[in-house]
């Protein structure tokens, strides 16, 4: 699940840090697209979150039964390969943009919420001590989930570039940092 994307992987597969509704939302999202099968929106959703999070078999199939059983979603014909793909019905295309409508008015409102996992890497340093670094945390947090919806809002190029610039720019120093602490100079 989060096994490559921060370090203490172990503990954090068993948190919930995924806000409920998202895996719902991102699953329409995928079937809006195009049908796909459960494996398939796993391993999309592993993509698009660069190996950061695969949603389990038990947290796919069980909803793809959910929307099915409430006329969300309905298997798609099976093509030669015979696998059982799902598709978007005319509600579940309707319920996509109630969803969206509820995402717009989040982002619109800023009711922002911070994974309690943040500030959870700094556990064992003392509280005081790192308190500017856990609200740094939050901050980069709260303005990388804020640019999303205003890259998703207004796209562009440039911003795009520039974007890219920085958060490069920025991993790379703290790439540095790290190295330095692990090799002890």
């Amino acid at each position: 699940m989060f096994k490559d994307c921060f370090p203490p992987g172990r503990w954090l597969r068993h948190m919930a840090t995924v806000p409920k509704g998202f895996l719902r939302y991102q699953v329409l999202e995928l079937l809006n697209e195009k049908p796909m099968s459960g494996s398939e929106i796993m391993s999309e959703i592993e993509r698009r979150t660069v190996g950061c999070w695969r949603p389990s078999p038990g947290s796919i199939y069980p909803l793809l039964a959910w929307l099915q059983d409430n006329g969300y979603i309905i298997e798609a014909k099976k093509e030669e390969t015979g696998i059982k793909r799902y598709t978007l019905t005319e509600k579940g295309r309707q319920f996509l943009e109630e969803q969206r409508k509820m995402l717009q008015q989040f982002s619109i409102s800023r009711k922002f919420f911070v994974p309690p996992f943040i500030s959870s890497f700094l556990v064992r340093l003392p509280w005081e001590e790192t308190k500017e670094l856990r609200e740094a945390f939050k901050r980069l947090f709260k303005v990388l989930f804020n640019l999303g919806f205003a890259l998703e809002e207004r796209f562009s190029e440039q911003a795009l570039r520039e974007i890219l610039q920085i958060l490069n720019e920025a991993s790379q120093r703290l790439e540095n940092i790290e190295k330095k602490l692990r090799e002890g100079t």
